[in-house]
């Protein structure tokens, strides 16, 4: 299971919808390494001059790094940390996260960060069983 949803969130998606903001609670609490990591790239984001912040370094356990491929594999949860921390999320690998502009989708630096190119010259035999 990717997410600990309380009772009370369960109780009232079975109702109908949910706020958002309750799902992210959810997410934040469930997924600590993924919220934490991404809320840093956001403020790194928002508080320089560059086009893009992006994560580097490898999560400490296998742990961590599944809170990451969970929150990035997950239309939902995604969109939801996005919305929430006004960033456009890309992902290479394992742990390489960036945080980009809203709208930046279009731009040359988020197609470059996307390409075909930079997700081969971004592999490393470390990274085959990740």
């Amino acid at each position: 299971m990717s997410l600990d949803v309380s009772p009370q969130l369960l109780a009232e998606a079975e109702q109908g919808d949910i706020r958002e903001d309750d799902f992210v609670e959810t997410v934040r609490t469930s997924l600590p390494y993924a919220y934490d990591l991404i809320a840093d790239l956001a403020s790194e984001l928002q508080g320089g001059t560059a086009e893009f912040a992006d994560n580097q370094t490898p999560p400490p356990s296998e742990q961590e790094r599944g809170q990451l491929l969970r929150a990035l594999a997950s239309d939902a949860i995604r969109g939801s940390l996005e919305r929430h921390f006004g960033v456009a999320l890309a992902f290479q690998n394992c742990h390489r996260v960036a945080a980009f502009h809203p709208g930046a989708q279009t731009g040359e630096t988020y197609a470059r960060f996307t390409s075909l190119r930079s997700q081969v010259l971004n592999q490393s035999p470390e990274f085959r069983d990740c």
